[in-house]
């Protein structure tokens, strides 16, 4: 979206569970959520009437684009599931003018091989996406589906590169901001392992700050 919100307020329900050696736990967190979109520093309010807590919006913001450049970091224990993804500017790379003597201009990235899933058609193209030569730790969007009805995607799902995390985030277009609705985070660090499933609403988009911390 080429006109994102500075400011978004949700209400989110996390389901979280942990499990590793005599341990299997769960636990569900209901919350407020109010995010400056350029930094995603959020004030959470637990509710009904629980504490609050500042810091990155957990798990994930809703306005974040896996397709362009970010860092994935994460840290799971037996008290915590600890996500920390950091946005960068989108990479512009520029095309060609044309060339008479060109039949056809082709946009090649060197270090993802996507393809088509067999399931995809015209009208709603899906996408898998392999790394090719990339570094270690490094996440990419695995999967890919396109809706026809906004061309923007609906479900993409992202893998790190040599380690056990896998996140998959669907999404719907909101108040005309393509936005997270729903997002699964399934990690392991050692024999712990977590997941994190959560469902945002109750959007509200704005250009003033809702909280005078901002």
């Amino acid at each position: 979206m080429t006109n994102p919100p500075v400011y978004i307020t949700y209400r989110e329900r996390t389901h979280v569970t942990a499990s590793g050696p005599f341990v299997n736990a769960n636990r569900e967190i209901d919350r407020l959520v109010l995010v400056r979109n350029s930094d995603n520093m959020a004030i959470m309010h637990d509710l009904p009437q629980g504490g609050e807590t500042r810091g990155q919006a957990f798990p994930i913001i809703p306005h974040f684009d896996p397709l362009s450049g970010f860092g994935f970091q994460y840290f799971v224990n037996l008290k915590q599931i600890n996500i920390t993804v950091d946005r960068v500017s989108p990479v512009y790379f520029s095309i060609p003018g044309p060339d008479p003597t060109v039949d056809a201009t082709v946009f090649y990235i060197p270090f993802w091989k996507p393809s088509y899933t067999a399931d995809s058609t015209e009208q709603a193209p899906h996408f898998s996406i392999e790394p090719i030569a990339y570094p270690n730790q490094a996440a990419y969007p695995k999967l890919v589906f396109i809706d026809p009805a906004t061309q923007l995607p609906s479900h993409i799902e992202i893998e790190v590169t040599g380690a056990s995390l896998r996140v998959a985030l669907d999404y719907q277009v909101i108040e005309g901001q393509w936005v997270i609705t729903h997002g699964k985070v399934f990690s392991r660090s050692g024999p712990f392992s977590g997941t994190s499933e959560t469902t945002y609403d109750q959007f509200v988009f704005s250009s003033n700050a809702p909280d005078p911390r901002f």
